[in-house]
């Protein structure tokens, strides 16, 4: 019987050609029946991808032949088996789009400059020494089914915002306290640790795997609360069946964490609604969104 798994994963390294990695990994895909979105740079590889687990473990043991990406960070979860309509793979100035592909250095052992990485349980480490400051580095839409208890949630729509938000001088009182960022597997606070660090942030750290990592040791048992927004149409998964639920429907209040696509096809928002309103859902109704 076939087991749908996904595959999270990133590697920062240096690539002379990536249209010729781009080329090898649609082929190694299309030939595994694989589907999802793999990001290709100069800077390195980011990708989730989905299929049968016999086929998922072939994929990664192949991808790791190739000696830049031997080491390269992954997750695994649970799929459906539907979980992504495409296969998508493309070559990008940025493997993550903060817009300043040309402020990240990148070398064999990764990003150069970033903030000291946590594994999980170094975290709870540090909360025990020190008063921390927890840094959402998602979109703000993702954190309201599920942060760190205590987060600031910047006030950004896109990755691209991220840039004028912390040289907006709202955080410049943190620059010399310990702050700690994180986001779904890890790969934004590579870069946004790195961003943070050259703009005068002192003690930045980055949990190490991210959210996805931090909930595989700890579940909901530790300073994780709600669910985790997702980018493939599961849109939530939780950790345990000890889940809160943080999040509320825009437009009645109801507590919820399912996540929906605007119907307006014009537009991209992703809002948190109830089974109630799910088929009424339309961001020009919604609070955040200016339209």
């Amino acid at each position: 019987m076939s087991v749908p798994k996904i595959l999270l994963y990133y590697c920062f390294t240096p690539l002379a050609d990536p249209e010729a990695i781009r080329l090898w990994q649609r082929d190694l895909c299309e030939g595994l029946g694989l589907k999802g979105r793999i990001l290709i740079s100069e800077h390195g590889i980011n990708g989730t991808v989905g299929g049968d687990i016999a086929a998922v473990k072939r994929y990664l043991r192949k991808t790791r032949e190739y000696a830049p990406f031997k080491s390269m960070d992954v997750k695994w979860s649970d799929g459906e088996g539907d979980d992504f309509p495409r296969l998508s793979v493309r070559v990008r100035d940025e493997l993550v789009s903060f817009g300043a592909p040309g402020e990240l250095e990148v070398n064999a052992d990764g990003v150069v400059g970033g903030g000291q990485r946590l594994s999980p349980e170094q975290l709870h480490e540090l909360v025990e020494e020190k008063q921390v400051t927890f840094f959402d580095g998602r979109n703000a839409f993702e954190a309201e089914i599920g942060r760190f208890r205590g987060a600031i949630v910047p006030e950004v729509e896109t990755t691209r915002d991220f840039v004028a938000e912390i040289e907006s001088g709202k955080y410049d009182h943190l620059k010399d306290e310990p702050i700690v960022t994180y986001c779904t597997g890890g790969i934004r606070c590579e870069v946004l640790t790195s961003l943070m660090r050259n703009r005068g942030f002192n003690e930045v750290y980055q949990l190490d795997g991210g959210i996805v990592r931090y909930g595989e040791k700890f579940g909901d048992s530790g300073l994780w609360d709600g669910s985790l927004y997702v980018f493939d149409q599961r849109m939530a998964v939780q950790f345990s069946d000890n889940a809160v639920t943080i999040g509320e429907c825009f437009l009645c209040g109801a507590a919820s964490d399912r996540m929906t696509n605007c119907h307006d096809l014009s537009c991209r928002v992703q809002m948190v609604v109830c089974d109630e309103h799910v088929e009424s859902a339309a961001c020009a109704e919604h609070p955040l969104v200016s339209v």
